[in-house]
């Protein structure tokens, strides 16, 4: 008999659903725990190729902090495709019109490139004040 089976997981896995506060939380650290918190890596049944259903719930996206110059030298791009349309913003700029954007793109950047990684990035639900539609699901609190 052969000691080393690989033992491969079972696509049935029970959702679990994570609230974090964003409040006053530097942009960097929190998008990386919200990444490894949405692959799975925190639990003991980790695999790469597979969804583990992990749903996170941000609060108060409009009151997270960057450190060092970042607040004006750090530039959002975004470009339609046709000739002289690429718009920048700031940090700053784009913190007062859309808050939700920031955080959207950093942990979009963290997460693999490909189908899984667009169907993990669609079980973020960021909110820019405390108030969240989730409470049905209870969401673990998670301070980071």
């Amino acid at each position: 008999m052969n000691t080393n089976q690989t033992y491969i997981q079972s696509k049935k896995i029970a959702p679990s659903w994570y609230l974090i506060d964003a409040k006053e939380q530097t942009l960097g650290r929190v998008s990386t725990n919200i990444a490894n918190l949405l692959r799975g890596k925190n639990e003991s049944n980790y695999s790469s190729n597979i969804n583990h259903h992990n749903y996170i719930i941000i609060i108060n996206s409009k009151q997270i902090k960057v450190t060092g110059k970042k607040n004006s030298q750090k530039l959002y791009k975004r470009h339609s495709g046709k000739p002289g349309s690429m718009k920048i913003e700031t940090f700053t700029e784009l913190q007062k019109r859309i808050p939700n954007r920031i955080l959207e793109k950093a942990i979009k950047g963290m997460l693999p490139k490909g189908r899984l990684g667009r169907e993990l990035f669609t079980q973020i639900k960021i909110y820019e004040e405390e108030k969240h539609p989730h409470t049905a699901q209870n969401p673990k609190l998670i301070n980071l």
